[in-house]
């Protein structure tokens, strides 16, 4: 009888600890593990280079351990703090990618994957039915909230939109000069309406020193500077959400590729899975990408690498407004009229963002043309074949040679000469179109493709020319041809210009930050439908 009373007692136990782990398994949230999985994501295993298993694959490429996760109600089922610590070369010589640089063909072949992959499910359609499918977050009951918000802020910016185009009126000569822009009056306006309405909310997730935390210093202070501007920032940032009409991912590119990317792996696939598991993570624990699929948030990348990190997720690729140093129209990351080329600024001193500009006034310009620099990419080894050492005019090096550099620097050959030679680099951007308005050099920018920055509003014809690669032997003829005075002109609008790409440590009113923030205001503008 003793023995029956023991069996049924064990039989009872068992039954009730299978019972138990049934239940637990049920209540296991998806988004635990991948905040918001789309169709194309799912799809996309063959992408991961270890595997489909997304805690297996967050574990091992950026050092997660899901098995002692703290609670899912606590972090939202991601924690960031995490990740792994930037490396030790944080304050390596900020130049160029590394010459173990990823390969481009091999990025572009995953993307056609990945395309192939995705193709029922294109974010960029406008058929509903065709966008992904995402699966529900604990903020869908607000549903009713982010909607009437998102129309009541529609609603604003398309009024706003109405009275640029119909907007007519005079504008004083002498707080604009007219001929830097394709159409003074509509840029004053839409300018005084940005400062009146713009409201920006920037999420606050994300470990320091990707996020928060920029270089300030180097040929990418673009990105830094204007986060800090941004986080310092009292006018345009709103700390209620839901009174904002875009939002920022305010992550580091710099220093994202510093802390993550091993130069022997030739690989970007960690920094592009730690971005789609960021963005993820935001969808899950705020109501606003969903809503929009992203199309009101965007991020600030000047790195090389800014448009092929965004691969592993779709909407941050093709929805949100990517604001990206390298403005390449050839590739299919950037996309006229939507995303933004952002000036691409060298700085040496945080303390004075601003010192050493200026140049010699026209008169003492003996240099006709002057380039020196590193060589890589298509662009500038063609340069050096048919000018280098040719002809006294042009003074075109690779680095500027030692018995040069002790008579004349580098910038006083950029402020001696009148045409200051901007090829691109790795990529269509290049520092120097900048460094020549600092100068006040009229740039003469070489790179196929390339939408110069601040396009939406700035006529680059007043201030710049633009020479296609295959004209590089006829470099010097193209430059003897413009006639004196239209190089005086060109040369005065520099001058003018330079307003519009000065970093301030306090923001004023027209210089590179606000001239940022409106071209972003100007492309979400053009995408709200009348």
């Amino acid at each position: 009888m003793v023995r029956k009373i023991i069996l049924v007692i064990a039989l009872a136990v068992a039954a009730s600890t299978i019972y138990q782990t049934w239940i637990n398994q049920l209540e296991t949230p998806l988004w635990f593990s991948n905040p918001v999985i789309t169709h194309a994501q799912s799809s996309s295993s063959s992408l991961s280079p270890v595997g489909s298993n997304l805690d297996y694959n967050l574990s091992q490429t950026l050092g997660l351990d899901f098995q002692s996760h703290p609670p899912v109600n606590s972090q939202m089922g991601l924690d960031f703090q995490s990740y792994p610590p930037v490396k030790s070369q944080m304050g390596m010589d900020q130049s160029r990618p590394p010459v173990n640089s990823p390969d481009k063909s091999e990025i572009d072949k995953n993307l056609a994957v990945e395309e192939t992959a995705q193709e029922s499910a294109s974010v960029g359609s406008r058929d509903k039915s065709e966008i992904p499918r995402i699966v529900k977050s604990p903020v869908d009951s607000r549903k009713g909230k982010a909607f009437k918000a998102f129309l009541e802020r529609q609603q604003e910016l398309l009024l706003a939109k109405k009275e640029i185009e119909s907007y007519v009126g005079a504008v004083d000569d002498r707080d604009l000069y007219r001929p830097l822009y394709h159409n003074v009056c509509k840029f004053k306006k839409s300018y005084e309406l940005m400062e009146k309405i713009f409201k920006i909310y920037v999420y606050r997730e994300g470990p320091k020193p990707y996020f928060h935390q920029p270089e300030l210093k180097g040929i990418y202070a673009s990105e830094g500077w204007f986060m800090k501007l941004m986080d310092q920032n009292k006018q345009f940032v709103v700390k209620d959400p839901w009174k904002a009409h875009m939002f920022y991912l305010p992550y580091s590119l710099h220093r994202l590729v510093e802390g993550m990317y091993d130069p022997n792996s030739h690989n970007l696939h960690p920094i592009s899975l730690f971005l789609r598991d960021y963005v993820n993570m935001i969808a899950s624990k705020h109501p606003f990408w969903n809503r929009t699929q992203g199309t009101d948030h965007f991020f600030v990348a000047c790195h090389d690498w800014g448009p092929y990190t965004t691969t592993e997720h779709p909407q941050l690729r093709k929805n949100a407004i990517k604001v990206l140093c390298n403005a390449d129209l050839s590739e299919g990351y950037f996309v006229l009229g939507k995303d933004v080329s952002l000036p691409e600024t060298t700085l040496r001193k945080i303390a004075h963002p601003t010192g050493n500009i200026g140049g010699k006034a026209v008169s003492e310009r003996s240099i006709l043309a002057f380039f020196a620099g590193n060589i890589h990419g298509r662009v500038r080894p063609i340069l050096l074949k048919y000018w280098k050492g040719k002809d006294d005019d042009m003074k075109i090096y690779h680095l500027l040679p030692a018995r040069v550099a002790k008579k004349m620097s580098y910038s006083e050959h950029m402020k001696s000469s009148k045409y200051c030679i901007c090829p691109m680099g790795y990529e269509v951007n290049s520092p120097r179109i900048v460094e020549a308005i600092y100068y006040e050099c009229v740039p003469v920018i070489i790179a196929d493709n390339f939408v110069h920055p601040l396009n939406e509003v700035l006529n680059w014809d007043a201030f710049s020319i633009t020479v296609a690669e295959k004209d590089i032997p006829k470099l010097k003829d193209i430059l003897l041809s413009i006639p004196q005075q239209k190089y005086l002109s060109m040369q005065l609008s520099v001058r003018k210009v330079q307003r519009h790409f000065l970093w301030h440590a306090k923001p004023v009113k027209y210089d590179i930050f606000h001239m940022i923030l409106h071209s972003i205001w100007f492309n979400r503008l053009n995408q709200i439908e009348s």
